[in-house]
């Protein structure tokens, strides 16, 4: 780095002189706190904008800031910020853009988020182009307005002085350099209660103190009037200020906002699949699941109601714009407090149902939430969707998780979302990864785990990375299965124990010369499922950057201008294609007899596997099905081995490739419970229709086990399972005498046997294309 280093005086000294002593404090001050990827950000950036001829101050100013805004928000933040400044060099002068650099820092430690700050440099851009001579006054306050507003609330009063002044100049700069009599009155009229940055590490506290564990709290823009709190990559996003509600202080909202979306992240898991739900049953299967996480946690804290309670509407509060919303709140308060009533015989029944069902520990948000909906409609008197969203209850989320698969994929796979202990595993960069002190004395159960995000290899064993020479396999928490005893009729629980492992990977170099190789063969295959690509459009609304306006909500947005409140900026709406709506997952057979060669030829059975499985994934990537590829093998109840080559979200690419050459067999084969693990992935999937497709060379067998029966009984009956929860199940066998057992397992029509296994590449994607047409 030193020569690079001297590299980049040499540049500077040519294009901003004077910068050498300056370009050094820098290195020694960011060398400690960024990588190298970072220092030689940092340093090209320093040099672009030198080249920029707007002067050293520029420089100057960039690199005093970088490092402490990277120090808040992340190494990323140094390239969006400098490009977001660089856009601004056509439209202002140098002497601007060094007081924008200099801003940084404060806004940085005033966000805490490198979303805001860019949010914060889209609105320096648009005063910019607006009032170019309000930009200089108002960067020379920001200190006093960031101290006094939020990024919403400074949006609101830069906007209404570029509105009020667009064509005084003079009257522009004494607006923005809080001169003028109307620019302090709007300023104190957006000047907000309790802001988010003031308390966040009081709720990070006030949560840790509930649950025992971190919660990650974020800051949101709430510039609108409907806005709610919400969920989003498992962060909790509350507004960036809380307003005083009736006696209830700004702190307290907070609170119980942040302590209702916790509640979710520990209480609530994945609902049941529930296709063609409206927007309405969706918004009150959300209404009720809200009730039952709070019911939890009072159950918990009771103190909880009492602040909960303290939000709900009172006889003082004016009425709602429509009569089923006062029904509603009244509904929530009773599913809150079980001594309430509400005087609707019908609703009364639905509130002691849900607490009869709580009592059970029973979830029943899915059914209540629909025969709510049915009940409104039954008596006319179900609002729209607008209307119900502006329940007046301020301290629920928007629930947009509870439609998002995703979110609970980045749980902890199985009980992280009840446990409340998932374990997090960080990304870092190399010098925070070596600066950080490990704690010797961790074990399994930590709360956080540090990761590279690049494999590090030593200079010494040229190719080896210090993961693999010198860390163990990568092995899950043990999951627990039960099996069907056939002979007494029932499901021995916990029977077995399955842990997933790390795929072994090879050379990707082997699966791009085998397609080529089979180059004929795939491009039948192609033809196949070309005929299975998807049609037609699916419209989503309520978008910020869509393709269409959105007709109704631009007049909802023009509805509140007229009334001068803030509107909602989600007026547009995408087009987007439809997908066949179906996700299927490839469980390989991965025992040992996979290792024999095929009676006629020298290649393996896991050989052909493997080629059919890289013939199919080329096939499908081009329909765009979602598809997954994983392994199971055995060694005995307590030691069920899972593999994943490639997972629903993943490409195809380079890394899955590797993963599939590097695929070999090895033990035995306990398929029932390896399908009940494939079976919580695409319980996972929201797609309506889902496929297992099972490719094995034998019956289900393993060491611990000498009758012959109770392993294919136990398989049967996980299909059985299986189909119950909405999953086909399907069972290519590569077997020649598996007439005699695969169709009392799978069922008719549940399977096909391959006599000829060197067929299987072709076979396969035929088989696949005839089950999923």
């Amino acid at each position: 780095m030193t020569i690079k280093l001297e590299a980049y005086q040499a540049e500077l000294d040519t294009t901003a002189p004077g910068l050498s002593d300056l370009v050094q404090a820098v290195y020694a001050d960011a060398v400690r706190q960024l990588s190298p990827a970072g220092l030689e950000d940092l340093f090209d950036g320093a040099c672009g904008l030198a080249r920029l001829g707007k002067g050293s101050a520029v420089v100057v100013a960039y690199l005093d800031a970088m490092p402490m805004v990277a120090r808040e928000c992340g190494e990323e933040a140094i390239r969006d910020c400098r490009l977001a400044v660089m856009k601004l060099a056509s439209m202002t002068s140098g002497d601007v853009l060094a007081m924008t650099f200099a801003s940084l820092p404060a806004a940085a430690s005033r966000f805490s988020d490198a979303e805001l700050v860019a949010v914060y440099l889209q609105l320096l851009h648009r005063l910019a182009a607006r009032v170019p001579r309000g930009l200089r006054p108002m960067l020379s306050r920001i200190d006093e307005l960031l101290n006094r507003l939020t990024l919403s609330g400074l949006r609101a009063w830069a906007e209404f002085g570029a509105e009020a002044h667009q064509r005084n100049l003079a009257a522009q700069a004494a607006y923005f350099g809080l001169e003028s009599q109307d620019s302090r009155a709007v300023l104190e009229r957006e000047r907000r209660g309790t802001l988010f940055v003031d308390v966040q590490r009081r709720l990070s506290a006030y949560l840790r103190a509930f649950w025992g564990r971190d919660f990650l709290l974020r800051p949101t823009i709430s510039d609108h009037e409907d806005f709610r709190c919400f969920i989003e990559d498992g962060r909790l996003h509350l507004p960036d200020a809380a307003d005083v509600h009736g006696t209830v202080s700004g702190l307290d909202v907070y609170r119980a906002m942040a302590a209702h979306l916790a509640a979710h992240l520990v209480y609530t898991g994945r609902l049941p699949v529930a296709d063609g739900l409206t927007p309405a049953e969706r918004f009150l299967i959300g209404f009720v699941e809200d009730a039952r996480v709070e019911r939890l946690a009072v159950k918990r804290f009771p103190g909880l109601r009492r602040l909960w309670r303290s939000l709900m509407p009172t006889e003082a509060t004016p009425p709602p714009s429509h009569p089923t919303i006062a029904v509603l709140e009244r509904f929530a308060l009773a599913l809150l407090d079980p001594a309430e009533r509400i005087g609707d015989a019908k609703l009364d029944a639905l509130a002691a149902r849900f607490h009869a069902a709580l009592e059970q520990g029973e979830n029943i948000s899915l059914n209540l939430g629909r025969a709510l909906a049915d009940h409104l409609t039954a008596q006319k008197i179900m609002p729209s969707l607008r209307l119900l969203e502006r329940i007046r209850l301020p301290w629920r989320d928007d629930n947009r998780f509870l439609w998002q698969p995703e979110h609970f994929d980045r749980l902890e796979m199985f009980g992280g979302a009840a446990s409340g202990e998932a374990q997090i595993r960080r990304r870092v960069g190399l010098m925070e990864f070596i600066n950080e002190t490990d704690v010797e004395n961790a074990g399994d159960d930590a709360q956080e785990i540090w990761v590279l995000g690049t494999e590090l290899f030593p200079y010494e064993d040229e190719g080896v990375s210090y993961n693999q020479r010198e860390g163990r396999p990568q092995v899950s928490a043990p999951v627990h299965y039960p099996e069907w005893d056939y002979q007494m009729q029932v499901a021995r629980p916990n029977w077995v124990t399955l842990r997933e492992h790390a795929a072994t990977r090879g050379a990707p170099a082997v699966i791009d010369t085998m397609l080529t190789e089979q180059k004929a063969v795939g491009q039948r295959v192609r033809r196949i499922v070309d005929q299975l690509r998807p049609q037609g459009l699916q419209r989503v609304r309520r978008l910020e950057d869509g393709e269409e306006l959105d007709l109704g909500a631009a007049v909802d947005a023009m509805v509140m201008l007229r009334l001068g409140r803030q509107p909602d900026a989600r007026i547009t709406m995408r087009n987007v294609i439809h997908r066949r709506d179906l996700a299927a997952l490839i469980l390989i057979d991965l025992s040992e007899s996979t290792n024999e060669p095929v009676h006629g030829s020298t290649r393996s059975v896991i050989d052909l596997t493997r080629e059919a499985c890289a013939l199919l994934s080329t096939a499908i990537s081009g329909i765009g099905d979602p598809f997954a590829i994983h392994g199971f093998s055995s060694n005995g109840r307590h030691d069920v081995r899972y593999m994943r080559f490639k997972d629903f979200d993943q490409r195809f690419d380079a890394d899955a490739k590797s993963k599939l050459a590097g695929m070999s067999g090895g033990l035995s084969t306990r398929m029932g419970a390896a399908m009940r693990h494939a079976g919580r992935y695409l319980a996972q999937r929201r797609e309506a229709h889902r496929l297992l497709l099972v490719i094995t060379d034998g019956a289900p067998a393993d060491v611990d086990e000498r009758d012959p029966q109770h392993l294919r009984m136990d398989t049967k009956k996980a299909v059985e399972d299986l189909r119950t929860d909405g999953i086909r199940t399907y069972c290519l066998s590569l077997d020649p005498l598996a007439d005699r057992y695969v169709e009392r397992i799978f069922g008719a029509g549940g399977f096909a046997v391959i006599d000829h296994v060197s067929r299987l590449p072709e076979r396969l994607p035929t088989l696949f294309g005839s089950l999923t047409r």
